[in-house]
Formats: structure tokens, sequence, C-alpha cells
């Protein structure tokens, strides 16, 4: 089983299965959602995902028709996505989760559209906290 949570912890899930097709997606639309240089989804069975606490603070967005993003109403955090096409899976954001998990990603998708300053081949400095001088 894997938990996740929010940003300020008014939303919980559990999921109760695995999380497939995990892929780096840089398509404008993520990035933008996300607000970040490309967002990581996978895919869930609809009936191994719980939201545990919450679900009456999840407001949603609809850019494509039957298309829904769904997100905390008080920080703003992603949860997930829901097809009206594909009800029997929904996509998860992954940086929603607190538990470890197995599964990994796949692919980085959509590269033609990634953010011009992100650099996929990257030789930068990793730090375990801050970098130096922050």
């Amino acid at each position: 089983m894997y938990q996740g949570k929010c940003l300020c912890g008014a939303v919980e899930v559990t999921i109760n299965g695995p999380i497939k097709n995990i892929i780096h997606c840089h398509c404008s639309l993520c990035r933008k959602n996300s607000g970040t240089a490309y967002a990581t989804n996978g895919f869930v069975n609809s009936e191994d995902f719980d939201i545990v606490k919450g679900s009456n603070n999840l407001s949603h967005f609809s850019f494509k028709p039957g298309r829904y993003r769904h997100f905390c109403q008080t920080c703003g955090s992603p949860i997930y996505s829901s097809n009206d096409g594909d009800p029997s899976r929904i996509r998860l954001r992954l940086g929603l989760l607190d538990s470890e998990i197995s599964e990994r990603p796949m692919s980085h998708n959509f590269v033609s559209s990634k953010a011009s300053w992100e650099d996929l081949d990257a030789k930068l400095p990793r730090y375990e906290t801050f970098e130096p001088n922050r």
C-alpha cells in the first residue's frame, strides 16, 4: 500500500495496487500544471485509489471536455487526473506520495516541448540539502 498527501495535509490518499506506466512528462500542460520542468505521472486502477481524508477539500479543473485535474483547494497541490473516456484508472502525480515506491519511470515524454533550460543529461552538482551559500 502507498500513502500520500497534499502539501497542507488536508487531502490524504492510499493506493492498494501497482503504479503503472510511470513517465516524466515534459508537455507544456504538465509543466504549467506542476510549475516545474516536467511532471512525473503514473497510472493507478481507480478501484485501488482511495481518498481517505479531505475529499470535500478537492476541486477540479477541466482543460479538455471529459478530462479533469483534481487538486487541493487549500494549497493547490495537484492530486490526480481523471478521464471520462477511461474511468477504470486515474493518473497520479507521484510527488504526492510519502511512501517509497518499487516501480520506476520508463521514459521522458514530449521532450520536444521541454523547457528550454532543462538539460536531460545535465552533470550538475548534487547536494543533500541546499546548495552552499544559500
